[in-house]
């Protein structure tokens, strides 16, 4: 069961969050402003976090420059929710890396479904190089190639060719070696 860290302030908001994803199969646990919310999630790390953005003690900024340089929970999904629906709030939200900025008042299908794409997506990346030996190989393997693609990127020759120039002819075999003919 994933679980989701609900940080918002206004507490009829946040219990019919709460509800939400319960019936949807998330465990929950809430924060009542971004002091506490840091604190739970550096103690117990949520596999994604809901915050809103205008609350006392630390906003929703703060909350997310602070869990963005923490190792524990730089990776965890981080959604805005908020009634702040200005380009500089968004634009701002986004810089500080999160992932998504959900404007309220908002559809409990909207927000379930942005909740189920980050999750998802989230997933994959750790799928793709997990810690373990399998996840360390994929990791080297496609370390080596993005290498050799760039060692194939320098050791390149191109050569600009006109319009209707041949290039090599029917029965020939392309080669790295030019001609007057065209490539050979």
């Amino acid at each position: 069961m994933k679980k989701i860290l609900v940080i918002e302030d206004n507490g009829e908001v946040r219990e019919n969050l709460e509800e939400i994803l319960e019936l949807s199969g998330y465990e929950v646990i809430s924060a009542e402003d971004g002091k506490v919310g840091v604190e739970k999630a550096l103690t117990d790390p949520p596999d994604l976090i809901l915050c809103d953005v205008m609350m006392p003690h630390l906003d929703g900024f703060g909350v997310l420059n602070i869990l963005s340089k923490k190792s524990t929970t730089a990776n965890v999904p981080f959604i805005f929710l908020t009634a702040k629906a200005e380009k500089s709030d968004f634009r701002r939200g986004m810089n500080l890396g999160a992932d998504d900025y959900i404007t309220k008042p908002f559809y409990k299908d909207e927000l379930l479904e942005v909740i189920e794409t980050r999750l998802r997506k989230s997933e994959q990346l750790r799928k793709q190089f997990d810690k373990t030996e399998q996840g360390l190989t994929a990791f080297i393997n496609e370390a080596k190639g993005y290498e050799e693609l760039r060692k194939l990127s320098e050791e390149r020759k191109t050569k600009n060719i006109k319009r209707r120039e041949h290039i090599f002819e029917e029965g020939e075999f392309p080669a790295t070696s030019t001609s007057s003919k065209g490539v050979k």
